[in-house]
């Protein structure tokens, strides 16, 4: 019985503190000059810990940026350039965060998202948020951070990580009371 007990207070605490969530940014369009990128992300509630998955061809690219860079679509100081065609960004920090395309025609044409990150104090810790994809050629510039800081649910655009450890902990669980 007390078993019973931890595993339904551990399975509680793992749904409520494990709810990271990767976004699929324009959806099926991608990171594309044809996503509407405005309507994309009316919608959405982003956490720390959940992630932006920038899906795009080599003709694009994707810069993070400043407020004042992002409304101007300023290129030439970013604070992080991606150009891999397949990026992940993990948002490990409330706040505002500011990604336009790499080639300024393409931002002035509305190639560009704006996000902006919630702390709702329920969110996995960043240290457990995800990573960067491995050779995702991430190039980091030497400017300080702004202080403003497809199908399958899976190609719905949204990952759930609750499952993913939910389903985690049942097996170990079960393994463990079996013995």
């Amino acid at each position: 019985m007390e078993k019973l007990l931890l595993l339904s207070l551990l399975f509680s605490l793992a749904t409520i503190t494990c709810s990271a969530t990767t976004y699929i940014v324009g959806d099926n369009s991608g990171w594309d000059i044809s996503s509407n990128l405005e309507t994309w992300v009316a919608d959405k509630n982003f956490k720390i810990g959940d992630a932006l998955l920038f899906q795009y061809s080599s003709t694009y690219s994707v810069d993070e940026v400043t407020k004042q860079n992002f409304d101007t679509c300023n290129t030439t100081k970013v604070l992080a350039n991606y150009g891999n065609g397949n990026t992940t960004v993990p948002l490990t920090r409330a706040g505002d965060r500011y990604f336009v395309c790499g080639n300024k025609l393409y931002c002035l044409g509305g190639m560009k998202l704006h996000v902006h990150v919630e702390d709702d104090g329920k969110s996995i810790s960043p240290n457990l948020a995800p990573k960067a994809v491995a050779g995702s050629d991430q190039r980091t510039a030497t400017l300080p951070e702004s202080p403003s800081t497809k199908s399958t649910q899976f190609s719905k655009g949204v990952v759930n990580f609750a499952q993913i450890v939910y389903i985690t902990l049942v097996v170990t669980f079960y393994g463990i009371l079996q013995i």
